[in-house]
């Protein structure tokens, strides 16, 4: 019954009825407490004598109330009026979206301003543990100010029909739902709400989804002439394609709806915050866009000069190398699909189906123009970016591989077929040979995507200077042996071809963050961009008319920790770039920095309790240890002026470590919570092991130069560290005193030490490029080695390596960081 004007709930005064829905009534009300409009939503009067629903109803209320933040309407109040429960909340004078949508779909700006404030208030509440469950044009308001505002968080659970089955908050924040319950509005449901399963905060973005897909086609993504027939849509059809409804919509922007309306909740982001960056990013650089929602494109009747981009592959997982083959029409590309080994596959653009080559397990690395492929055998790991297999040739027509090269990482047939350009490692170096044994150019960094020139007398490819950095340069280097830089200063650069006309060279690459553009720069050095989309694009290949392969690769580094006293592990990853860098001793803290666009050009520093509590940004940087009375974190600033930084872990004001000239890389405690141990060099030295006091005294070297950038183990006692020379071996050196290095026979070039134990006679050791990893004891007495841990993270799909491993003493406790990569191979026409 609808509550009259002048109506006292509690202090707010009604003063005239809203709307009436499902979840209850919404009345204009006053406070007469503050003197302010509020709006009072009050639950049905069918509901409100079920105390079970009354208890759900505060709970939910009060988890809801905590969001604060711009585009969630904010709850000021919970009371109840005899036995009449209601809400006191912001007072939105607008329509809703709903409103707004009965006029047709919007407009691509407004869609894309709209998308990612809904985002944004969907990712603020995630973070929180709460999951709406229920979303819908009728739930988003539209304020006159223009903000977009979600109403209703948590309140659907009013409408279970048995009782919550979640003992404790800390459950419930998960977002599970009970198996078998139907919760949701049918035409925004998750294919998992429809058939009754568990969701959690994935859910939320499929119905965002299905809003924007009727925001930008003016129709629901799924409709039936029932409610059972649009249940049966969701979960076993697709809608159809947006382009066919609206060509005006952006390619980018029909990716991410797609993504969200993928029927697996795991295709789905990985975290509501990626949805809204990349929306947001979308949003930012829309005039850079010919495809606007301003300008329609009719494309029989005005040639579009805009880019276009049509999606090939449709499985989940990571695709590392993509060709034409010679008809410039057929695709053969790697990939790994759902954590299986790498294989062949073919497609076509008029196919939406893969077919894989009856080959053994490969990768391509380049399609000679009479057909003959350059593969990759039994590729492995060699290094962060870097993999090496044996080269071998076979015909696109059929055929058992010819191996003709050990250790090979990258290979590209000169124009006429009759040669190979090719990347090896020899004697700890990187060179490229064109032909193969003919040295042009070798660095003690590392070398990416060699291209031949169309007329064979160079060779284009991207120079890394730091070993596990993508960072790096465009450089030509012609027969001679004659060097050119072309484009440098990239933060990353990965992927490159020549252009059609062989004038310039197109490569990916960006300056800022991780997602990468499309570039060209002609031989001459002149830049220009020429795409640019939300996610991290990857150039394959470029055919004779100027058409693109390339891969939209969505890379995210993540956690996984076991806290101490438990048998399960826990997803510990924050933003996008999560590096675990230490474990406390207790196993209850973990410390990690945020590299990735998520951190920002001057990165971030970060501690986050195990048991899955909020994290906390203690600052700018890169994160290094945690000092053993744990009050103190060491980290380096990686934006000018670079510095050494101790940052307190609670309350207290920074400290920093005077550098005296060296060029820091890592920093670790030694156990004294008295000095550091530095990784560091002078200008045109070699990289050394350094002690210094924290109180600024110069630091001393306790190595020889050539040590590498990695893990450093420290003894329990304080009296060695483990490190890596020049020669790839390790060796136990001593941080006080005159001894000479010890071998450590035991361990592998490709090992990376841990820990020590406690009493110091052993190391925890796991082996970087194998997963699942490995992490096994080795005992420095005898050589012996006994497997700890296996780690792989739940979902294997798009995992390429575990990046780090920290373990508490004894092992019981650990985080690790995984480095996961989903590819979508994308053909692209039209740039230029």
């Amino acid at each position: 019954m609808a509550l009259s004007s002048g109506t006292r709930l509690g202090p707010y005064e009604i003063s005239s009825q809203i709307g009436v829905g499902g979840m209850g009534e919404v009345y204009r009300a006053r406070d007469t407490r503050l003197g302010r409009d509020v709006a009072v939503k009050v639950l049905p009067e069918n509901l409100s004598a079920d105390r079970d629903r009354l208890a759900r109803f505060e709970k939910e209320a009060r988890a809801a109330s905590a969001l604060n933040h711009p585009n969630v309407v904010t709850i000021y109040d919970i009371g109840f009026q005899d036995t009449l429960p209601y809400l006191a909340m912001e007072l939105i004078e607008g329509p809703t979206l709903r409103a707004m949508l009965e006029d047709g779909p919007l407009s691509t700006r407004k869609l894309l301003d709209f998308a990612a404030q809904i985002a944004e208030g969907l990712a603020n509440a995630h973070a929180a543990g709460i999951v709406h469950r229920d979303l819908k044009p009728e739930n988003v308001m539209i304020s006159r100010d223009g903000y977009a505002k979600i109403l209703d968080f948590g309140l659907v659970k009013l409408t279970e029909t048995e009782p919550e089955k979640f003992a404790d908050r800390a459950t419930a924040a998960k977002g599970a739902t009970t198996p078998g319950m139907v919760i949701g509005t049918a035409g925004y449901m998750s294919p998992e709400q429809a058939s009754g399963r568990a969701v959690d905060f994935r859910t939320d973005q499929f119905s965002l989804g299905s809003i924007l897909y009727e925001m930008s086609t003016g129709e629901p993504a799924f409709q039936g002439s029932t409610t059972a027939e649009t249940m049966v849509a969701i979960m076993r059809d697709d809608p159809p394609p947006i382009a066919q409804k609206n060509p005006r919509v952006p390619a980018p922007l029909r990716w991410i709806i797609e993504r969200c309306l993928r029927k697996d909740a795991r295709e789905r982001y990985e975290s509501t915050r990626d949805l809204a960056r990349d929306l947001a990013t979308l949003r930012d650089h829309l005039g850079e866009m010919a495809h606007s929602g301003e300008s329609p494109v009719v494309r029989a009747a005005v040639e579009d000069s805009s880019p276009t981009y049509q999606r090939l592959s449709f499985r989940r997982g990571t695709i590392l190398s993509a060709r034409f083959a010679p008809d410039g029409q057929t695709v053969i590309y790697g990939a790994s699909w759902e954590g299986e080994p790498t294989r062949l596959f073919s497609t076509r653009p008029e196919s939406a189906e893969s077919s894989p080559l009856m080959l053994p397990d490969a990768e391509i690395l380049s399609i000679s123009r009479a057909g003959l492929m350059a593969l990759s055998l039994e590729r492995r790991w060699a290094g962060r970016f870097i993999w090496t297999g044996t080269l071998a040739q076979v015909p696109l027509v059929g055929g058992a591989p010819r191996e003709i090269l050990e250790d090979v990482q990258w290979a590209d047939w000169s124009p006429d077929g009759s040669s190979l350009a090719v990347v090896r490692n020899v004697g700890g170096k990187h060179r490229l040979e064109y032909p193969i044994g003919t040295l042009l150019f070798e660095t003690a960094g590392w070398i990416s995507h060699p291209r031949v020139s169309p007329q064979g007398d160079q060779v284009a490819f991207l120079d890394h200077p730091v070993l596990g950095d993508d960072a790096g340069a465009v450089v030509v280097v012609d027969r001679s042996g004659t060097l050119t830089s072309h484009s440098t200063d990239w933060i990353t650069a990965y992927g490159l071809a020549w252009s059609s006309d062989g004038k310039e060279i197109w490569f990916t690459a960006t300056r800022v963050g991780v997602a990468r553009g499309i570039w060209a720069v002609s031989l001459n050095g002149a830049e220009r961009l020429l795409a640019r989309t939300p996610g991290e694009l990857t150039i394959q290949d470029v055919t004779r008319d100027g058409r693109v392969l390339a891969t939209s690769d969505n890379g995210k580094v993540g956690i996984i920790g076991l806290p101490p006293g438990q048998s399960r592990e826990r997803d510990l990853s924050f933003l996008d770039w999560s590096l675990a860098r230490e474990i406390s001793a207790d196993g209850k803290l973990i410390l990690f920095d945020e590299s990735g666009e998520g951190g920002g050009a001057a990165q971030g520093v970060y501690i986050r309790k195990t048991d899955g509590s909020p994290a906390v940004r203690l600052g700018d940087g890169r994160a290094n240890g945690i000092s053993p009375d744990g009050r103190w974190v060491v980290t380096m600033t990686v934006l000018p002026p670079k510095e050494t930084i101790l940052i307190p872990v609670k309350a207290g004001e920074r400290r920093v470590v005077d550098r005296y000239g060296l060029s820091t890389h890592a920093t670790r405690w030694l156990p004294d919570g008295k000095r550091i141990l530095l990784a560091a060099n002078h200008p045109s030295e070699g990289i050394r092991m350094f002690v210094q006091s924290i109180d600024g005294d110069e630091p001393r070297p306790i190595t020889p130069e050539g040590i590498a950038i990695g893990f450093f183990p420290i003894s329990a006692d304080g009296k060695y560290v483990v490190a890596q020379a020049s020669d790839e071996l390790f060796y136990l050196y001593a941080i006080d005193g005159d001894e000479p290095p010890q071998p450590i026979p035991s361990l592998a070039a490709d090992d990376r030490p841990i820990r020590f134990t406690p009493v110091g006679q052993s190391l925890y050791v796991f082996r970087r490029g194998e997963l699942p990893g490995q992490v096994f004891l080795l005992d420095l007495g005898n050589g012996r080695k006994e497997p700890v841990r296996e780690l792989m993270p739940p979902d294997p799909a798009g995992v390429i390596e575990i990046v780090s491993v920290q373990l508490t003493p004894d092992a019981a406790a650990y985080a690790y960081s995984y480095h996961r990569v989903l590819s979508d191979l994308l053909l692209v026409e039209g740039l230029k």
